[in-house]
């Protein structure tokens, strides 16, 4: 698994999510609890990870959605 983004934007990370299920990339966001546990400072970024393999793909759909 390689990340593909990080961020403290919780809806950004959502949609992201949803965008990637939607065209069938398998994904994890990683440090969900861990940013959540430290507050409000936003010292802690969430990180979604994408195999390997599916990384040109989910970095192109990024890409093409303007979000990244």
């Amino acid at each position: 698994m390689v990340e593909l983004l990080r961020t403290n934007d919780i809806a950004l990370v959502s949609a992201v999510s949803a965008l990637l299920d939607e065209v069938g990339i398998p994904h994890q966001v990683a440090d969900q609890n861990m940013s959540v546990l430290e507050g409000s400072i936003l010292a802690i970024q969430r990180r979604i990870l994408v195999p390997d393999a599916h990384l040109p793909e989910a970095r192109e759909l990024l890409a093409d959605s303007g979000w990244v």
